[in-house]
């Protein structure tokens, strides 16, 4: 939800919808036959590219996917047949704010869940349902076919608990809320499929699942999709140097950081050869406008907004590196971030803070600043553009570690071998 934003398992930068009529290369159809019924809460599809790529996948597997999930700008039609998947949308009231505004809003998607789910059940059948948090409550549609022999598979995108100690500074009634959710979650789930190491961790200890039925399946970039296009120096503004973001402009993300970084750079280190392009939207936007132009910041800083795929291509593919300001906490320390690999995909060297999933997942395609030191991350930003060996040497490095390991065709094995299990 708006209000309290998913990491970026899902989270994409841009309005394209995900549909190029290219199905993902599955042999032997293993799940031909099944019913496969996806319940995400927080974004429509095809917008939500994790979940997208986790449905085309199953269907090109040879199971009968259907999608239940909110519309959203761009997306209003309330059923559509994309890609061989069924997609049921249904409304939901404005963006929460504060306890009564989650409370009208989760109560309205639970009940639009409910009632789509049973449609679907009556008409097309499903044997498996899998729910994608936030929030931890699906596991509501997932009790009401227990009964009738339906699984619930448990994708988990978010650790609801930390999220919420780390938008807010503080535990109590809410945070002791949500760890029994996502207790009970856990203990409702035959399979949960972990976005890393440290989500599968959590599974493992908090929700004291089997390892046997906890599947890595990493939040891993479609090559086919993700491509380098010719340089557009207009990104540039003119400028030696551009350094771009893609991701969501919220609480979370230490856009403020990146600001204060950028603020160094040119008012304490002098250089007035770097260009600041930050590709996104989200509920701070406007506010961090104001930001930088209070502070002489509006001449080294883009803000596209949401954009189509060509222009987050053309930053992406024009960038000498890329940047990931994520301040370190509990949340962010375990969560993967879109970001990182995107950079890595276009052969992009970063810069970020030194966090647990974040460092797995670059290695050396990374400098790593000081926890939330945002003098630290400028000066480390300059000195990567001072070296082009280094920037080459470390592109290099991300772009083979993604063809390598972290691709979407590397997650295809895991996400069907959890189907496989949560099946038999």
């Amino acid at each position: 939800m708006t209000e309290v934003p998913m990491t970026e398992a899902a989270m994409p930068a841009t309005d394209d919808p995900v549909s190029s009529g290219d199905t993902f290369a599955v042999e032997g159809a293993p799940l031909a036959g099944r019913k496969v019924l996806i319940v995400v809460e927080n974004l429509p599809l095809p917008f939500d590219r994790r979940v997208w790529q986790e449905a085309r996948t199953l269907t090109a597997a040879g199971a009968t996917v259907s999608v239940i999930c909110p519309t959203g700008k761009g997306y209003e039609k309330r059923y559509e047949l994309i890609d061989g998947v069924h997609i049921h949308r249904h409304p939901l009231p404005l963006d929460a704010k504060g306890a009564l505004g989650f409370l009208v809003e989760y109560g309205a998607a639970l009940f639009w869940e409910t009632v789509l789910a049973w449609k679907i059940f009556f008409t097309r059948g499903f044997d498996v349902i899998q729910g994608c948090n936030p929030p931890d409550l699906i596991f509501l549609i997932a009790w009401q076919f227990r009964l009738l022999g339906v699984r619930y598979i448990f994708d988990h995108h978010d650790i609801n608990p930390e999220l919420y100690e780390a938008k807010f500074n503080k535990r109590g009634f809410f945070h002791r809320l949500m760890v029994l959710f996502e207790r009970v979650t856990f203990m409702t789930a035959k399979v949960s499929i972990a976005t890393n190491n440290s989500y599968r961790a959590i599974a493992l200890t908090r929700g004291r699942m089997k390892p046997e039925d906890v599947f890595v399946v990493r939040s891993g970039p479609d090559l086919r999709r993700l491509r380098r296009v010719p340089e557009a120096p207009r990104w540039r503004n003119g400028r030696r140097f551009l350094v771009g973001y893609v991701g969501v402009m919220g609480e979370q993300e230490g856009i403020d950081l990146l600001i204060d970084a950028v603020d160094h750079i040119v008012h304490r280190l002098g250089r007035q050869d770097i260009q600041f392009c930050l590709v996104g939207g989200g509920p701070s936007l406007a506010s961090l406008k104001q930001i930088v132009e209070r502070r002489g910041l509006g001449d080294f800083v883009t803000f596209t907004g949401r954009a189509p795929d060509q222009e987050l291509f053309e930053v992406l593919s024009t960038a000498d590196i890329g940047v990931n300001p994520d301040r370190v906490n509990a949340m962010n320390d375990k969560s993967t971030m879109n970001k990182i690999m995107e950079y890595m995909a276009m052969g992009k060297p970063m810069v970020q803070f030194d966090v647990t999933e974040g460092r797995f997942s670059a290695q050396e395609a990374s400098l790593y600043a000081r926890a939330n030191d945002s003098v630290d991350m400028a000066e480390k930003i300059v000195s990567l553009l001072d070296d082009p060996e280094a920037r080459a040497r470390m592109g290099d490095f991300g772009r083979q570690r993604v063809e390598r390991e972290l691709s979407w065709e590397h997650q295809i094995e895991p996400l069907l071998a959890a189907y496989t299990r949560a099946l038999s």
